[in-house]
């Protein structure tokens, strides 16, 4: 005889939200394959590494690290697809939870004051429903102590969305414009700016360069993947 919970996967079956093969019990949202297949980053250095290094002479950063590479056709991508664009927000709470730890066992953000998102425009946020960097951003919000902050900085303009762009177009694109509503609760803080995908680094840009404004405000970035 079928149990409540047997009965509901027959008809709600627990798949990975990569492979879509059927997760064992001990298994959340990614089996136990497509975990141990995820390109990580594993670097040490949170000043100075590949990531940090797209900011030299552009703008003043304290740290900056991602959690995995991001390839075109990739396990990260397709994760990251699922929680952007089909709406499985459950994606950046487990992205969060496993990234969050290994951020909080660096002891390199143990100083951050808030986390600030980058946002979306109002109409596109209208239009999805969520920001997909909502749960990520909660989630690291718990594990490192700080203050999550979704609507101090805001996007005043609307523009395409980045991820399928070419490289050189993402770059030179200087259209998008962002605005701070208190900065004075910003000064002398330091901030965790996060992202979902870090390319040339562009949009970052123009987010720090606004969080900026704030006197003596210091910040950091983190993004769940990198595209190499």
């Amino acid at each position: 005889m079928l149990s409540i919970l047997n009965f509901f996967e027959l008809f709600y079956p627990n798949i990975c939200v990569v492979c879509d093969e059927h997760l064992l019990p001990s298994e959340e949202l990614l089996c136990t394959f497509c975990r141990h297949d995820l390109p990580l980053i594993d670097e040490c250095n949170y000043k100075e590494n590949q990531i940090s290094k797209i900011f030299y002479g552009r703008v003043p950063i304290e740290k900056a690290m991602s959690f995995m590479y991001y390839r075109k056709k990739g396990k990260a991508k397709t994760m990251i697809h699922q929680l952007k664009y089909k709406g499985n927000q459950e994606v950046g709470v487990f992205l969060g939870n496993w990234f969050g730890h290994q951020l909080n066992e660096s002891k390199q953000f143990k100083d951050v004051d808030f986390i600030i998102p980058v946002p979306l425009h109002p109409s596109k946020l209208k239009i999805r429903g969520y920001n997909q960097l909502t749960t990520f951003g909660k989630t690291l919000e718990k594990i490192l102590k700080t203050s999550y902050l979704e609507n101090v900085l805001i996007r005043t303009n609307r523009s395409k969305t980045q991820t399928f762009k070419h490289r050189f177009e993402r770059f030179s694109n200087s259209e998008t414009k962002f605005l701070v509503k208190n900065s004075e609760l910003l000064v002398n803080k330091h901030v965790l700016l996060i992202d979902d995908v870090i390319t040339t680094g562009a949009t970052l840009e123009a987010c720090a360069n606004e969080l900026l404004k704030s006197d003596g405000i210091k910040i950091s970035i983190v993004t769940m993947a990198f595209t190499e």
